[in-house]
């Protein structure tokens, strides 16, 4: 029996497949509106977001993904490839690449800025926990969710994020999760809630070994200077400096 079919008519007993925060991103290859890939070698040494749709035509599904070709530079800017999927053919995909394009006229003619994977047999839905059970199309068969997943540099699953197909997702919060996700990649930090970039940008710096300290010494004392150290029995949490680009301020 095929497996969509499977987790439809026997929902209990199936098991949903899934990923790990953490876990190594699968190396799929897949047709795509570009020719064929394989996933790792598509990301190369970027950061990436793969992000599924229910149906191509759709109207939610077209206007997220005319706000995805929007902001496309916003995520190129970060070093994001962007690549979508949906369990329709290539030839669909291509023909409604144009629908979406044409939702912005300064832009109607070119072509979408990222690729979609054609997933008609709905493999790839199975294999990364996509499909949600409660929308099914004509014939029974259940769509795909709207699922996020980004993916950093190291192939490994860095965030994710489900919605069902009925709720359209929210493209200004995915870029400020991938920009709180590249910071504490790169900074010994955390944020705090509705943390965002532009200006400057608070944040939570939590040290929890002398160690740590040491290696961060200058930032320590300059954040020691300002009085902004509170300690909290073994731990020091260092909270609410700013950051400005890679520097504090």
């Amino acid at each position: 029996m095929d497996m969509a079919k499977k987790l439809t008519t026997n929902r209990q007993d199936a098991a949903m497949p899934g990923l790990l925060l953490g876990d190594v991103f699968p190396d799929f290859e897949a047709n795509t509106t570009i020719g064929k890939i394989y996933f790792h070698q598509f990301l190369g040494n970027s950061w990436g977001i793969l992000f599924s749709h229910p149906r191509d035509f759709t109207p939610v599904c077209t206007t997220e993904l005319a706000c995805a070709a929007k902001i496309s530079d916003e995520f190129k800017k970060r070093d994001v490839k962007m690549i979508a999927l949906s369990i329709d053919s290539v030839e669909d995909h291509r023909s409604w690449s144009e629908d979406v394009m044409a939702l912005h006229p300064e832009h109607a003619g070119s072509l979408l800025p990222f690729p979609i994977i054609a997933d008609d047999k709905r493999e790839l839905s199975v294999l990364l926990g996509m499909l949600d059970p409660d929308e099914k199309d004509k014939d029974g068969m259940p769509l795909t969710a709207r699922c996020v997943f980004v993916i950093g540099p190291d192939k490994r699953l860095k965030l994710s994020i489900l919605y069902p197909a009925t709720t359209g997702r929210n493209f200004t919060e995915i870029l400020r999760a991938v920009d709180s996700l590249q910071l504490t990649a790169k900074k010994k930090v955390a944020t705090p809630v509705n943390w965002k970039v532009p200006n400057h940008s608070r944040a939570i710096w939590v040290i929890n070994h002398r160690s740590e300290r040491e290696e961060n010494l200058d930032l320590y004392r300059a954040l020691e200077r300002r009085g902004e150290i509170r300690r909290k029995k073994a731990r020091l949490c260092l909270i609410g400096f700013t950051w400005h680009g890679d520097a504090l301020v």
